[in-house]
């Protein structure tokens, strides 16, 4: 037997304001250790990586992940852990 209930869909959800975690320039690890700290909270390539401590070298800062407030805080727990400088900042 088939059911002929209608369905709702919702179709216009906010999942709130999105937030950039922002990594800071390190002079006190190296670009391996900042590279390696980034794959852990991120889990990306070593290529994306290296793009984003890079970026955070030669500008002072860099987008590492944006998205929903509780995740962008565990990334930046995860780069804190060897005490690298993030900002959790609304986009």
């Amino acid at each position: 037997m088939i059911n002929n209930e209608k369905v709702e869909t919702v179709q216009d959800i906010s999942l709130g304001t999105p937030y950039n975690v922002i990594l800071f320039n390190d002079e006190d690890h190296t670009m391996n250790e900042v590279m390696d700290q980034i794959m852990k909270a991120i889990t990306c390539s070593r290529e994306q990586a290296a793009a984003i401590m890079f970026e955070a070298h030669f500008t002072g800062r860099a987008i590492v992940w944006t998205g929903h407030l509780e995740r962008a805080e565990h990334i930046a727990a995860v780069l804190e852990e060897i005490r690298l400088g993030t900002k959790v900042e609304p986009c």
